[in-house]
């Protein structure tokens, strides 16, 4: 974190586990876009282990920074999920 700190740090761990690695790396693929975006105070590191997506969200914002930004990441999240389900059908 930078040294512009306003508060204590929150943080979310996120892991969602799906059928198959191809499935967690495309969802990965999906959202990194949205990492490079996260505001100042803001971290957000993704990785996929196996066929579980693992997300770590860290925020020095605030605590509804922290909620919002979770929010935020689900619902793009469930955009890709939608748009997989979308192409298989």
């Amino acid at each position: 974190m930078s040294g512009n700190s306003t508060g204590p740090e929150a943080s979310a761990a996120i892991e969602i586990v799906y059928a198959d690695a191809e499935t967690a790396r495309f969802i990965l693929e999906a959202i990194s876009p949205d990492n490079l975006q996260a505001p100042q105070g803001v971290s957000i590191e993704a990785r996929v282990e196996g066929s579980t997506l693992k997300v770590m969200v860290s925020c020095v914002r605030g605590v509804g920074s922290l909620i919002s930004t979770v929010d935020d990441l689900l619902s793009c999240v469930q955009a890709a999920e939608k748009a997989i389900s979308g192409v298989a059908s």
